[in-house]
């Protein structure tokens, strides 16, 4: 039987009984190994024990970012500090996938802790962009995007952003990645980058396979203090309804510093969904401009109080016990942290020390707030907001490695606001610069995800953009 489906049709097959779920899962596997191989977009591969699932998922092959754990499977979060680590739990999001008959089938490179824009900051790998193995698949959730690009079988990725980590792969490798509102999918089990930042979310190759995977994985968690008392909604279910009358905000701003090929196959998109009802509005998100600077410094404030349990005691690096705890500790993390891990610890906890909290923390905090209320106020008359998801498309290694840290950070600029303020965000392929995707940004309001899906999917199918 030929599997090369999408994730809907598999569950449609599925329900009818036309998959040989024995013979789908061999092939799968077989493939993914291949793709692996070729690609790096595994950290580790756990073949599942589902003979027959017979609802749900109906054992749906899911990968997991490596920073999300996975009972008796490792979970290093791209990192060597964390390289014995494997846990003896799951995940919120791991557990009910698996409840819901999902297969999880392995967990997926990305930059160490979520520290990148490109995947290049991984201890056990770095994976190669389908469109061109010599260029990147975006980061932090690299594998994710790369590997659901990859596969011509059905499969769905798990995925985690802090400041644009589905987006931007999402756009690089030409899918589609869904980041929720701050809250409403349990962090319970993600290895913290920042905690008030962390949202774990989804990429497919279609609206309806994000959709399809929040509605397993969202909902409230006891287990999670910051999880919102929402109860789980299926948001496949009202997609199809085609929005009605639909007003978009076009941020300026977000078009300041961009290629000039990408700012025109958005536009192109733009233009093309105006003439099926769609009506735009350019409009200005003035503190934009400040929503970089204010992102990290908050996030490696965070990271670098996150970051100080792993010390070669409890889990994960161990070294020999020698010397004080202070050498030991700095030998542990020396050793185990990469480069750009230790360059965030350390802006982090200059930003938190005494003469510097007020001055940078508590001001970027500030910062946070104005661009919170921007984006209420725009939402008040807009549907939703329309930008590129990146400024441009995926570079070359060779180009990246030209790059300084604050280059590498400015890359950041569209997907960072939408984080910064915790809204939900859709990334979608629409349309392609020399062969490489681009993709198109859908920001919306808090909690509406089904109206960002929605309008996402009528999009979709207006764009029909398809890998070239």
């Amino acid at each position: 039987m030929n599997y090369k489906m999408s994730v809907r049709e598999f569950i449609e097959n599925s329900k009818s009984g036309g998959i040989d779920y024995r013979d789908f899962i061999q092939r799968f596997f077989e493939q993914l190994k291949k793709i692996n191989k070729k690609y790096d977009y595994l950290i580790a591969i756990a073949e599942p024990e589902i003979e027959n699932p017979d609802e749900n998922l109906f054992g749906l092959p899911v990968s997991v970012k490596d920073n999300i754990c996975t009972k008796g499977l490792p979970s290093t979060a791209g990192s060597k500090i964390l390289e014995n680590y494997v846990p003896i739990f799951d995940a919120t999001a791991v557990d009910r996938i698996k409840k819901q008959n999902g297969a999880i089938v392995g967990k997926t490179t990305m930059d160490e802790f979520g520290f990148g824009t490109f995947s290049t900051n991984c201890a056990y790998g770095i994976p190669k962009n389908p469109y061109d193995r010599r260029r990147s698949c975006g980061g932090s959730s690299g594998g994710a995007a790369g590997l659901t690009a990859a596969t011509d079988f059905p499969h769905a990725a798990l995925a985690e952003s802090t400041g644009g980590s589905i987006s931007c792969p999402a756009s690089f490798c030409g899918v589609v990645g869904l980041t929720p509102t701050y809250g409403l999918v349990s962090r319970y089990g993600l290895i913290d980058y920042a905690n008030s930042l962390d949202k774990i979310g989804c990429i497919g190759k279609t609206v309806w396979d994000v959709a399809f995977l929040l509605s397993i994985i969202a909902g409230h968690d006891d287990m999670d203090s910051t999880s919102l008392n929402e109860k789980p909604t299926d948001y496949t279910k009202n997609m199809e309804k085609k929005p009605k009358k639909i007003e978009i905000g076009i941020p300026k701003e977000y078009f300041k510093n961009i290629d000039e090929r990408v700012e025109k196959v958005v536009w192109h998109a733009i233009k093309k969904i105006e003439k099926h009802g769609f009506e735009y509005e350019m409009i200005s998100l003035p503190h934009t401009k400040h929503a970089l600077s204010s992102y990290y410094i908050i996030a490696c404030a965070e990271a670098s109080t996150n970051l100080a349990k792993f010390c070669g005691l409890r889990y994960g690096l161990h070294e020999k016990l020698e010397g004080n705890f202070n050498e030991y500790f700095s030998d542990v993390r020396s050793h185990g942290f990469g480069m750009e891990a230790k360059r965030r610890i350390m802006l982090g906890t200059f930003a938190r020390m005494a003469g510097y909290r007020n001055k940078y923390y508590l001001k970027a905090l500030k910062v946070r707030t104005l661009i919170i209320n921007e984006f209420k106020r725009a939402f008040k008359k807009f549907d939703c907001l329309m930008a590129p998801t990146m400024p441009i498309t995926a570079p070359k290694f060779s180009e990246i490695k030209k790059l300084s840290p604050i280059e590498n950070y400015r890359l950041d600029v569209l997907t960072v606001p939408a984080n910064l303020a915790g809204i939900p965000h859709l990334s979608i392929p629409c349309g392609f610069v020399n062969g490489l995707p681009v993709g198109l940004h859908i920001l919306g309001d808090y909690l509406r995800e089904e109206k960002i899906l929605r309008i996402g999917n009528e999009v979709e199918k207006i764009l029909k953009v398809r890998k070239t």
